[in-house]
């Protein structure tokens, strides 16, 4: 007789199951946009059944929505698991200029991209702008990051740029 609680066990196949969809989802998006893809395509590379698929997310843009939220939560992770306000913001800058998933929005989805940037009232916004500023202790170093931040999502640096400008503003600006 297993000691677990009767449904440990369905909560982490849920989770397996979500975290395939996302991923599933995330390799869609950076092949050929968000635009470009369709929940059928999702269920597919996620190897899930369509029915599976929507018994967790009723249509794309709820598996946008969570994507979104766990990207977000992986940055915010990312962040406070850097040693310097520098590490944190280069970290970042490299995770988002790097990212699969955007350099194909850049390409198919501009208009989808600029939106989704645009919300600084949105609660993901305001958690991510929390962690930058348990890093940086400046409410303008704050604002002044997660713009730097958001321009990369637009127009990526390269590693030797990310860690350059990331010292920049630690040094210069945030302090």
């Amino acid at each position: 007789m297993s000691t677990q609680p009767k449904y440990a066990t369905q909560g982490a196949t849920h989770r397996r199951t979500e975290s395939a969809i996302l991923e599933g989802a995330k390799k869609l998006i950076s092949q050929f946009g968000l635009s470009n893809i369709s929940m059928i395509e999702i269920a597919d590379a996620s190897q899930v059944s369509r029915a599976t698929l929507y018994n967790h997310y009723r249509d794309k843009s709820a598996v946008i929505s969570a994507l979104i939220t766990a990207e977000v939560e992986f940055m915010i992770d990312l962040a406070n698991k850097a040693g310097t306000p520098a590490d944190a913001l280069e970290k970042l800058s490299l995770y988002i200029s790097t990212d699969g998933a955007l350099s194909s929005m850049r390409v198919h989805d501009k208009a989808a991209l600029t939106e989704m940037l645009s919300h600084a009232e949105h609660p993901l916004y305001l958690e991510l702008a929390k962690c930058l500023y348990s890093a940086t202790k400046s409410a303008a170093g704050t604002g002044v990051a997660m713009r730097w931040l958001m321009g990369q999502a637009m127009q990526p640096l390269t590693p030797a740029q990310s860690r350059e400008q990331a010292e920049l503003l630690v040094d210069r600006t945030l302090f």
